[in-house]
């Protein structure tokens, strides 16, 4: 699970300063504030990890890719060229990292953490993105690939907590990382204990590959769908492959479970389902539909339909003959579902298109997924609804099914366009979902709307 992440100098962070994570993490705030910019980040390490060219230091992508970020000069803080791009991950791993002494026979653990972090700095040279820096931090250790002074090509390899052994021979300066965070092979023939690092960059990849986008814009759903046996590795940014996951999931041994019951022995008990059936309960629990499935309509299992019931006395309809809503919150609801154990799903405007009492449920859907499936979910929103919930289930503390919410599980956050860079508050929330520092004009006034409304309302009155 990500737990802390720091901007400097990325689009319209000067500083963002770090910035906790939990299972559910939300940006609020003004368009144009930077609250995009966190996912963005996200993307931006998550598509260079996954790129072939490991002589590119960010793949800032394209058309087609996760995120486009356009040129070098487009992610820098107001375009100055001087100015150093720096992105600080901190993230908990299930099971400890450990580090062995490579100098015995007999395999001796000399460190051991969960905690692990990643820190680049990355500079412009000649209009070229150059790593100034890559580290690696581990509970309290702390691994640097640093350009030297007055060189573009020549790195040394310097540790804090830890000592790295050199072989024998004449001491040459190391090459370039590889991308942004990857050491030179070099590093692992010039000493004899580095033998780490790659562990070190594996981990950071895994957690790459463990990050989910769904972006703001969703596919308008089909009449009919082709299926050829695949099985997608997310709903796709659009939602465009989140039938396709379903169907996929439908020959899978893999089910979900719903909450957690108290059996008289004192142990959780929990009632497992299906992705699809999983997905059917959200959406019934949301009030959009009273049934729904995804049917093959031929004998070779290629052609899908998805039937959708409004109500139980009503007939079955095609999921593109329903209300918008449906098509559009349900790849938020296939991704949460599908979504291995483990992951971090990003979710941008995942209320977009929806029935304020349908963002409402939202928030339900999200805190269950965090808390029973163990989703990170990080999300930016500008829904009051969503919030309001959450703010809610943290005074009730216990939201139903066993699930227990509570204020230390939600980073909540408002972003605000200031003259120059943008500034971040963390919303601080009580143990009765009070929010105790909240920013003037949130989600607008609605007090001066109101007497606005009473002001013309009498003016009127007087005129007639």
């Amino acid at each position: 699970m990500i737990t802390k992440l720091r901007l400097q100098n990325f689009k319209a962070w000067e500083d963002s300063g770090p910035v906790e994570f939990g299972p559910i993490t939300a940006f609020f705030g003004s368009n144009s504030s930077g609250k995009t910019s966190f996912l963005q980040s996200l993307l931006l390490l998550k598509q260079t990890a996954e790129s072939s060219d490991r002589g590119r230091v960010f793949d800032l992508g394209g058309p087609a890719s996760l995120v486009s970020l356009g040129t070098f000069s487009d992610i820098i803080f107001s375009h100055e060229f001087d100015r150093t791009v720096g992105i600080d991950l901190s993230w908990q791993e299930d099971k400890p990292f450990e580090i062995a002494n490579t100098e015995t026979k007999k395999r001796e653990v000399i460190a051991s953490s969960r905690d692990l972090r990643l820190s680049a700095e990355v500079r412009a040279m000649r209009a070229t993105p150059v790593v100034q820096q890559v580290g690696y931090g581990m509970g309290d250790l702390w691994f640097a690939l640093t350009r030297q002074r007055g060189s573009k090509d020549e790195y040394s390899l310097d540790a804090d907590g830890f000592t790295f052994r050199r072989v024998i021979g004449r001491p040459w300066p190391l090459p370039p990382p590889g991308k942004f965070y990857s050491f030179p092979d070099q590093a692992r023939a010039y000493y004899q204990n580095a033998a780490f690092l790659s562990d070190l960059e594996l981990q950071f990849e895994k957690l790459c590959s463990r990050i989910f986008y769904l972006g703001p814009l969703r596919q308008d759903p089909e009449r009919q769908y082709i299926w050829s046996g695949g099985r997608p590795v997310d709903v796709g940014q659009r939602g465009e492959l989140a039938i396709e996951a379903l169907i996929a999931s439908q020959s899978d041994t893999k089910r979900n479970a719903r909450g957690f019951a108290i059996r008289k022995d004192g142990k959780r008990r929990t009632k497992l389902y299906s992705v699809e059936e999983h997905v059917a309960m959200w959406l019934k629990d949301l009030g959009l539909i009273h049934s729904f499935r995804v049917e093959a309509v031929d004998d070779r299992k290629t052609l899908y339909r998805v039937q959708v019931q409004r109500s139980e006395a009503s007939t079955s309809v095609l999921l593109t003959d329903v209300g918008f809503g449906v098509s559009q919150v349900l790849p938020v609801l296939v991704l949460l579902a599908y979504a291995p154990e483990g992951s971090t799903v990003l979710l941008e405007q995942p209320e977009i298109h929806l029935h304020p009492a349908v963002q409402t449920g939202l928030a339900d859907v999200i805190i269950e997924a965090a808390k029973v499936r163990n989703i990170q979910v990080v999300l930016e929103s500008h829904s009051e609804h969503l919030l309001m919930r959450l703010q809610r289930r943290i005074a009730e503390r216990s939201v139903g099914q066993g699930i227990v919410l509570e204020p230390e599980d939600c980073r909540l956050y408002f972003c605000e366009a200031q003259e120059k860079a943008s500034s971040i508050s963390r919303l601080d929330m009580d143990l009765f979902g009070n929010i105790t520092n909240w920013p003037d004009d949130f989600f607008g006034n609605s007090f001066q709307e109101a007497a606005a409304m009473n002001i013309a309302a009498r003016k009127r009155a007087i005129r007639e």
